[in-house]
């Protein structure tokens, strides 16, 4: 396939093909053992690592581990201990007001509903997509800041934001793909196409579907 660059449904086969290789298994890389957890991580994940979060949920956990217990501590001490996270005072009223509203909403329970998820306190749509998808099994397609730079790149879409992406994402690629598909190109681009490491000419998947590219692809940021 060297020499020319790829037609768009062969791209598409080719980065599927390529991803379930390096990725045959995608465990979500918060660690988490309910909805619950799984959103309040998600939501601590916001312009912070994994890894970070990992560290922090620990000790947030030996606080609270559910909506009831959450919604009694003081917001003061959630945002202390959340604080290596970044942007604490926002996010630690948002999990004590979301902790308040599934208590008094939705019984205590994470409600297995995107429109409901979205109304929650800090939960966007990529958050809410994350939980449907990871916590519930529905087919959903998150794209973060990250996913829609390699969408780029890979000349999956041409949108100028992240909304656009999804998409054009979903089009592109299998339902039944689209849960693994999330995990499995934020892994791709963490180990070889990241934002400086690869400029749209160095990695596998930028080399197969564009060998003709000679110059650094400029990517619109969402």
């Amino acid at each position: 396939m060297s020499g020319k660059n790829l037609l768009k449904r062969e791209r598409v086969a080719f980065i599927q093909q390529k991803l379930d290789q390096l990725y045959p298994e995608t465990p979500i890389p918060l660690d988490h053992k309910d909805p619950y957890t799984l959103l309040v991580a998600v939501l601590l994940s916001a312009q912070c690592t994994d890894e970070r979060v990992n560290q922090v949920t620990p000790s947030l956990w030996q606080l609270a581990d559910n909506p009831a217990d959450m919604a009694q501590v003081p917001v003061e001490k959630i945002q202390e201990v959340i604080r290596p996270c970044g942007l604490s005072p926002q996010k630690s009223r948002a999990i004590s007001r979301l902790s308040q509203i599934l208590v008094n909403e939705y019984h205590g329970q994470v409600p297995e509903n995107m429109a409901a998820l979205e109304t929650l306190p800090g939960v966007g749509h990529k958050t809410a997509s994350v939980v449907m998808s990871q916590a519930f099994g529905h087919p959903a397609f998150p794209v973060d800041t990250h996913i829609h730079r390699l969408a780029q790149r890979w000349g999956l879409t041409s949108g100028k934001n992240v909304a656009q992406t999804e998409k054009d994402l979903k089009r592109l690629f299998p339902r039944e793909h689209w849960n693994k598909l999330h995990l499995q190109i934020i892994f791709y681009g963490r180990e070889y196409c990241p934002a400086r490491g690869c400029d749209g000419t160095v990695c596998e998947i930028c080399t197969t579907c564009y060998p003709n590219r000679k110059k650094p692809k400029k990517t619109k940021k969402a």
